[in-house]
């Protein structure tokens, strides 16, 4: 056994075989609100659920969802430079981790693209909830990873005694990253009340300990180049509610302009097309509706209607230096993105029958996707047009038990793709390394798929604090429109990607068990996991026989293929071999792991010591052999908290270990410590309820990289930042 499951291992078994001896004391009730029974307590779930809330949401209060999550056991963040966060679940992300926004998906193109931001205002959330492994009964079959869902204060059905503002204001030195969150509520009559909420954070370059490039040896040292971040968000809401229920219509904005980190030598400036960068820049607005019907019908408690509107667009921008002015300036648009999408979602939730209570549920969701590369006549774009439309049914049933409560559900859903022909755009091909020419048909056929999912779960109360949770799944997920019809250069990613549109959906059987304390001195949740999937789609960097991936121009060739031949300046990228040749391949694999986090409570009084510990451990490999790429390496962490009066202290400490267990043409990753500090300081005497707070990230100043994230070897974590800020509420009470 190595030294990183010696571990973790040896935490799970202090947590287990340590005994309470202090006076209980229960934690705080925690309401969940993305379930199929709505607002629950977590305590009642049968699926593990982790929130952030309250003190602990504000303490990890981050610019992208990523950071936010990152360290949860069993959540890492798959980041793309600042600029994207998106979360990773036991090893698995992109579209099979589904990101809500109060319970409906985003409908952005996160999923197609790992240089893609979510469209979400994690700084805005009032609480944050994931859900590890398959959720696919609920939220289809594209939560086959995860889901993790956004709530904010917009829909909830009570106003607060009074209107209220909040401000969070913060400053960090490192990039000099300014956050702003301004949120209120305003009740016009007792019925009716308006909400809104604005969010801005601006910021340059941010600073790193070493060389931006793992191999680089010259150039600037200390500098992330090109990661500046510009991101702005806004939304208003009004709600009305009656003895019978309440409705609420709202509407937000998303934009965001951030820079795909480069390494940019001014020094070395050629203007042969070698020395650019890409920048993105996105817009997504949203318009929902939600509504909840109390007894609307004999038998039943209630209906809760969602539905939201979406538009999401989205380019990648070239870069280049000019010899004529010696300044970089804005080549072209690579490529667009458009997304449109109209979801819904109603529940009906019946009263007990012969001792069961359940929800009927139907989805619906009309998605129009678009990727294209404006005025090309011989670059490809990244991923055919297509129309996707998905309806589904789903049953969730629970019965209360002498040990607990026990937890069957079931879904059907039917899936229609229908993929845009190509005309002049299906020339063209690239030869694989084992000699394949691989060409795009003009024409596919409509793609018709019915997935189908179960899941059976137990909760057990074992006395004493503890509970004990069983569950098992067996979900389907259907395969992603990158996964089908990517065929070209992904500019802003430096990949040129292959898609499949012959993919059988995938089947997940998953097992979990997980042991909780929640009363007493110590307090812990243990989960152990198995998850084997069948047709199991990865993006593979193709192998060039050596070790190393292969390489290919703008058009697809590799050398010799006409690419780094005849170059002259001016010619860019189609005599360079500056893409990644990454191809969707599909075989049966498993996932299995295990996750811990708890706390001891050391000292009581009036200054309280709490020792906080966590850790995690998640293996992805092929079941006939060989690893999976982009695997989360094992992580453990200790931390120390305490409080005085009205100021809190906490400080962490995580090791990140080294991965070794890497997949063909993908090279291991060094482990790494990351230490954090965290103040903050409830103010006295202000007339509001302000708190100044200070937040130190990597204090070590660890040049570390992140195993899961695609572009680990171009763009490392971030250097040393510490956050000074404040947060600031008036009325409400």
């Amino acid at each position: 056994m190595n030294n990183r499951n010696r571990l973790v291992l040896t935490v799970a078994a202090v947590a287990v075989a340590a005994t309470a001896t202090a006076e209980d004391r229960p934690l705080d009730e925690l309401i969940v609100t993305g379930t199929a029974f709505g607002a629950r307590s977590a305590d009642e779930l049968v699926q593990p659920v982790s929130v952030l809330h309250g003190d602990e949401l504000a303490r990890r209060l981050a610019g992208s969802l990523g950071e936010i999550l990152d360290g949860i056991p069993g959540v890492a963040n798959a980041d793309f430079g600042p600029g994207v966060g998106r979360p990773t679940v036991r090893g698995q992300q992109g579209s099979r981790v589904v990101v809500l926004d109060d319970g409906l998906p985003v409908a952005d193109v996160s999923g197609e693209g790992v240089d893609h931001a979510v469209a979400i205002d994690g700084r805005g959330a009032a609480q944050i909830e994931i859900f590890r492994g398959p959720m696919t009964l609920l939220y289809g079959s594209g939560a086959a990873g995860g889901v993790v869902n956004v709530g904010s204060f917009r829909f909830l059905p009570d106003f607060a005694p009074s209107s209220f503002a909040r401000l969070d204001a913060s400053y960090s030195p490192n990039g000099r990253d300014r956050q702003l969150d301004l949120q209120a509520e305003h009740a016009l009559h007792e019925t009716f009340g308006l909400r809104g909420a604005l969010g801005v954070r601006r910021s340059s370059d941010f600073s790193i300990s070493g060389f931006q490039e793992i191999d680089q040896t010259e150039g600037r040292r200390g500098r992330l180049q090109n990661s500046s971040i510009s991101t702005d968000t806004a939304s208003l809401t009004g709600l009305f509610r009656q003895d019978w229920g309440h409705i609420g219509l709202g509407g937000s904005r998303w934009r965001t302009d951030y820079g795909i980190p480069e390494v940019f030598d001014p020094q070395r400036l050629r203007g042969d097309g070698a020395d650019e960068f890409e920048r993105v820049t996105a817009d997504y607005d949203r318009l929902d509706l939600r509504a909840e019907i109390l007894a609307p019908l004999p038998g039943f408690t209630s209906l809760r209607l969602k539905s939201a509107w979406t538009r999401f667009e989205q380019q990648e921008t070239e870069f280049e230096f000019s010899r004529d002015t010696g300044a970089l300036e804005d080549l072209e648009v690579e490529v667009e993105f458009e997304n449109r999408e109209l979801q819904g979602r109603l529940d009906l939730v019946h009263a007990p029958l012969a001792g069961w209570q359940g929800v009927i549920g139907l989805t619906f969701a009309d998605r129009d996707f678009v990727a294209d590369v404006p005025d090309s006549e011989e670059e490809s774009f990244y991923i055919r047009p297509n129309r996707t439309r998905t309806v589904a049914a789903f049953l969730v049933e629970e019965r209360a038990t002498r040990f607990g409560q026990i937890e069957l559900g079931g879904r059907f859903e039917r899936e229609r793709s229908r993929a845009e022909d190509l005309g002049r755009l299906a020339d063209g091909g690239v030869t694989t390394p084992d000699g394949a020419l691989v060409t795009r048909p003009e024409q596919l056929p409509t793609r018709t798929t019915t997935p189908v999912s179960l899941s059976a779960g137990a909760l057990v109360r074992l006395g004493e604090g503890h509970r004990l949770r069983l569950a098992t799944s067996r979900a389907q997920r259907t395969p992603s429109a990158e996964q089908l019809y990517a065929f070209g250069r992904h500019a802003a990613a430096g990949t040129w990607e292959i898609g499949d549109p012959d993919l059988a959906r995938e089947t997940y059987s998953n097992f979990e068990i997980s042991l909780e304390r929640h009363l007493g001195r110590l307090r812990y949740d243990l989960t152990v996991f198995y998850n084997r999937a069948d047709n199991y789609i990865f993006l593979a960097s193709e192998d060039d026989g050596n070790g190393n991936p292969v390489f290919v121009n703008d058009i697809g060739n590799r050398a010799g293929e006409g690419a780094t031949v005849g170059c002259a300046p001016g010619d860019g990228g189609l005599c360079r071999l500056r893409n990644q040749l990454v191809i969707n391949e599909q075989a049966d694999a498993e996932f299995y792991g295990a996750e811990l986090a708890g706390s001891f409570q050391l000292t009581d009084g009036a200054v309280p010591l709490t020792l906080h510990f966590s850790g995690d451990l998640v293996r992805g490999q092929l079941r006939e052999g060989g690893n999976l790429p982009r695997i989360t390496p094992a992580r453990a962490g200790v931390g120390l908290a305490s409080r005085w009066q009205g100021l809190d202290l906490r400080a962490d400490l995580q090791r990140i270990t080294r991965q070794n267990r890497v997949a063909s043409a993908e090279s291991p990753t060094a482990g790494f410590n990351l230490l954090s500090l965290d103040l903050a300081w409830a103010l006295p005497g202000t007339g509001a309820e302000t708190t100044v707070y200070l937040r130190a990230r990597n204090l070590l100043d660890e040049d570390g990289r992140r195993h899961q994230s695609f572009f680990k070897d171009d763009a490392p974590i971030i250097g040393r930042a510490v956050y000074v800020g404040f947060r600031s509420q008036l009325g409400g009470r």
